[in-house]
């Protein structure tokens, strides 16, 4: 029986892409939810938790959501902007000294030393729009300040975790900026910034306030920056194949895993868990405007905020090319175009997406966008690193096969 969120034909056409990637033995397994208006969503289990067997993949199944973080945790700050306890244009040295009286490198390729002053300060709309300054530039490996960023431990998937959130901002703080605030698009460190600004401003830690606000009001009961050890079963390892053989590594481990206990910095670029329908309810609240069961979680102007372009011309230009110019980088992730608040937002159309779908996919293998013109959901959760192209590939199948299934 059809749950209406797809056909039956296309239920049938999602199950055997699925399962072909599970039945190839490299994806060990998966959990899919399409979700459209108010019908039931569609949910399909598949495979194990381990590569060699294991426990079933479950729907209560709990994941590292990597940067799929980011479109969730970005709701922290816009719930401080509903209250009027931050603006738009706020400096952020307000709260975050260590980022006042910028340098900004010469050129990207600089040494540390040679730099120019920040034209102006850092505002909180720098922030949220990733355009701060500094960032994961994959396209710039190997120059001073990337080597610098990596060698202070200022990113996720380091060997070492990142250090509580003060040594974190000391850490930051020490650095100058990639780009003039305000003038390009950068990828992660704001999301993270993000993170410690919340923190300091409410005063609670940041997994407290989104807890308090967010996760405890949308019943996302599961979802934190760590697993309870009474929950640890419901977690897999996380796998990152072999680039050249596809072996399976465990890059982290379940028992005495990163995500096993509480960790040091929490992470809003990529530190939460969660589950598939913990997420659905998250989502799915965004397409109803900021409402979950009758109850307001965030206004209507904050979710249009988050979930369209926030970029200008010029910085929407340098993402584009990024996207166009680096597929061999991202396994051709996808072309979204825009950036909102923590997340993609489809600008034009490069795939089977429509203009205005917005969210965004993860290192761990976990892929979260929902579509207003469609009013659909979609979630793909593994637990296999993009080391190969393998997960990537499947979250384009996912999407792909979802666009031909709706009536």
């Amino acid at each position: 029986m059809s749950t209406n969120a797809i056909s039956a034909a296309g239920e049938k056409r999602l199950h055997e892409v699925l399962s072909a990637y599970v039945d190839s033995g490299k994806i060990p397994g998966v959990v899919a939810l399409v979700g459209r208006g108010d019908a039931e969503p569609y949910v399909e289990t598949l495979g194990t938790t381990r590569h060699d067997g294991g426990p079933p993949m479950r729907r209560d199944t709990i994941f590292r959501m990597a940067s799929t973080s980011k479109p969730v945790t970005v709701a922290a700050a816009m719930v401080l902007l509903d209250d009027c306890r931050i603006r738009l244009d706020d400096l952020v040295e307000t709260w975050l000294p260590e980022l006042a009286d910028r340098k900004v490198l010469r050129t990207i390729n600089s040494e540390l030393d040679d730099t120019v002053p920040a034209k102006r300060p850092i505002t909180v709309r720098d922030v949220l729009t990733s355009t701060f300054g500094l960032g994961m530039d994959m396209t710039s490996l190997g120059t001073p300040i990337m080597n610098e960023v990596f060698a202070k431990g200022l990113t996720p998937n380091l060997p070492e975790p990142m250090p509580e959130q003060d040594e974190w901002m000391r850490r930051l703080g020490t650095l100058p900026l990639m780009h003039q605030p305000g003038e390009l698009w950068q990828y992660q460190i704001s999301s993270d910034l993000l993170g410690v600004l919340v923190s300091r401003v409410s005063g609670q830690s940041y997994g407290d306030f989104l807890r308090e606000r967010v996760f405890g009001p949308l019943g996302m009961k599961d979802t934190g920056f760590f697993v309870p050890q009474d929950d640890l079963h419901r977690l897999p390892p996380l796998y990152v194949p072999d680039p050249a053989t596809g072996e399976f590594h465990v890059w982290d481990e379940v028992e005495g895993g990163r995500h096993s206990t509480p960790p040091a910095f929490q992470g809003g670029g990529g530190g939460l868990n969660s589950t598939v329908d913990d997420y659905y309810s998250y989502f799915r609240m965004l397409l109803n405007q900021g409402t979950h069961q009758g109850e307001r979680i965030l206004s209507r102007p904050a979710v249009e905020l988050m979930t369209t372009n926030r970029l200008t011309a010029e910085q929407l230009a340098w993402r584009e090319a990024m996207a166009r110019d680096n597929v061999h980088i991202s396994f051709g992730q996808g072309q979204h175009g825009g950036w909102g608040f923590g997340m993609a937002v489809r600008t034009y159309r490069g795939d089977y997406a429509p203009v205005g779908q917005f969210g965004w996919d993860g290192g761990s293998g976990t892929s979260t966008y929902a579509d207003p013109a469609n009013q659909v959901v979609g979630i793909l959760l593994t637990q296999v690193g993009a080391s190969t192209a393998t997960p990537m590939q499947l979250m384009q199948d996912f999407w792909t096969t979802i666009y031909q299934a709706l009536d």
